[in-house]
This record gives C-alpha cells, structure tokens and sequence, in this order.
C-alpha cells in the first residue's frame, strides 16, 4: 500500500511538472547562432537519446553525425559537447573564463558547504581569495617543505611493511602505493589529532560517491516540487550531518592544539590562521574550512577507493 502511495505521488508530480514545463515550450526561441543539435522532444530535450548506452559512446556518435561542438538540452539545462582539439582549445584556453562555473547540483551544493571550497565554487571573488590563500600559504615553498618528514615517514613504513612480507610473494604495489599518497594527503591536512580519522574517511569516500548521484532535480532546476519531493537530498543532509558531528570536533582540538604533526603547520592549521585574518574580503568560516579540507583528502582517496 505504501509503494502504491508512493508511486501515485511521483506519478502526479511528474505529471504536474510536464504541465507546467510544456507551457514553457510555447515561448518563442530568444536564442540564435547555437550549436547544431539532435532532435530533441518537449520537455525532457535531448535526455532519450543518453538511454540505453554508455554516455561516451552516445556523445561520440552524436558528434560524427552533427559535428565537433554539439548543443544538448537536458531537460532546462544546456550542454555543449566538444569533441575536437581546436573546439577543446578554444573552450579550455580563449573561452576559460565563460566556461568557468559548473552547472548547479544538489549533491555538490549540500556536500561541499554550499560551494564553498575551491574545485566546485563558483569563479567570482571568494574562489580568487581562496586561491591566493592556496597559492601563498598552503602551496608555498616552505609549507610544501614542511611536509617532507611526513613523507619521509610514511615512505619508511612503506619500505618496512614491503620488507615484512614472506620472501616470493605477490605485492599490490599499485594498492600500496596509492595507500601511500592517501595516507601522506590525510596527515598533511588532518595531523594526528583526529581520533575518529579512519571513520571520517570512511564517510568522505561515501559522501563524494553520494555526491554524484544522478538527480532529476539538476534537470529542472526551477522546480521547487521536485528539490521538494527529493529523496536524494535527505539522504545527503543526513551525511552531512554525520560528517559535521566529527569535523566540528575535528577543528576544535586543531584550534587547541595551535601546531600540526611534527611540529609544523598542517592545512588546517593554516586556515586556522587565516580565519583570524580581519583584512580578508570574505571571513573563513569553519564551513569553509571543512570544504577545503573535504577536497583536498578526496583528490587521492577517491583515485584510491
């Protein structure tokens, strides 16, 4: 009975929303000059023909038959696919400044702090200022310095469990090696002072995979009954929450301890320190902070799950 409920409100809401997007298909076109595209149909544009094969393979066929820059509406969002080097140079070199900011998401939005950290914010005057944040404390060559006993350690319990291994057995040396950047990445942004370090990895893994949950809400941006209706999105705030209750933690014993492993400064110490800065156009928040640290673990845990 209750999959029967469920199903009848989805199927109503569906309904209600091909309504009211149809009425928006009546307006005539503003725009000229656009891409070649696909067929496409009211309401959902060009979704049908991702159905059924690979993304790539689709886009790839797509592409010889339109050719090299192709215009994709999915549902009210538009995409333009390239597929050429000289279109590829274009966008990524001449365009790179209009095809800065990434469409928006509700996984990304509730994950990462309401874009807050560096890989998903917006291009606008918060992303400049934590850039040249990175750029001057974090990527500086004294801090980047001040990891190497890290490194070194991490490379001498590399060596001792290779040497501890019985004589002529099989070595992963791909899973060891990525257990190694993992490692030398966490202790360089947490320190030692996370008691719940392992727990928290474990939900950084979970969370970026939940993160790119396909949504149809992305789709239809405009729809509040859809970002209403959106089981994804409880689930994600019940994560977030999971994830809030041991990094608040987290950044209190850092803003006690004053000093990272060995003596030096981790990442969060130094955005600790930044975060006292009154001179800066935009406050570091704690929010901020966990969206920086967050990126900054999963740029090689996620390579390594």
């Amino acid at each position: 009975m209750e999959i029967q409920f469920t199903t009848f409100l989805l199927l109503s809401s569906f309904i209600f929303l091909l309504i009211k997007l149809w009425k928006k298909t009546k307006s005539p076109a503003k725009h000229q000059n656009l891409p070649p595209s696909p067929p496409g149909l009211p309401i959902i544009g060009h979704l049908h023909h991702l159905f059924g094969e690979l993304p790539h393979r689709v886009l790839g066929r797509l592409t010889k038959t339109f050719g090299p820059v192709l215009l994709l509406n999915l549902g009210e969002v538009s995409a333009v696919v390239i597929s050429s080097r000289e279109a590829a140079i274009e966008v990524l070199k001449h365009q790179d400044l209009a095809c800065a900011d990434r469409p928006e998401s509700i996984g990304l939005k509730i994950m990462w702090y309401d874009y807050t950290d560096i890989a998903f914010s917006p291009y606008n005057d918060y992303w400049r200022q934590m850039r040249k944040i990175c750029i001057i404390e974090l990527l500086s060559a004294k801090n980047v310095k001040s990891f190497g006993s890290i490194r070194q350690d991490e490379v001498s319990g590399l060596l001792k469990s290779l040497q501890s291994l019985p004589s002529g057995e099989a070595v992963n040396l791909t899973e060891k090696i990525f257990a190694f950047m993992s490692a030398v990445t966490c202790r360089a942004a947490f320190g030692k002072v996370l008691r719940d370090r392992e727990t928290l990895i474990a939900l950084m893994k979970r969370a970026s995979t939940m993160a790119g949950w396909f949504e149809l809400a992305d789709l239809f941006p405009s729809s509040k009954l859809l970002h209403l209706i959106s089981w994804n999105k409880f689930k994600l705030l019940s994560m977030r929450r999971k994830l809030d209750a041991i990094l608040d933690v987290f950044l209190e014993e850092h803003k006690l301890k004053q000093s990272g492993e060995f003596g030096g400064e981790d990442i969060v110490d130094v955005l600790i320190r930044m975060q006292k800065n009154k001179e800066l156009e935009f406050p570091i928040t704690n929010d901020n902070i966990k969206a920086v640290v967050f990126v900054s673990a999963m740029s090689f845990l996620c390579i390594s799950c």
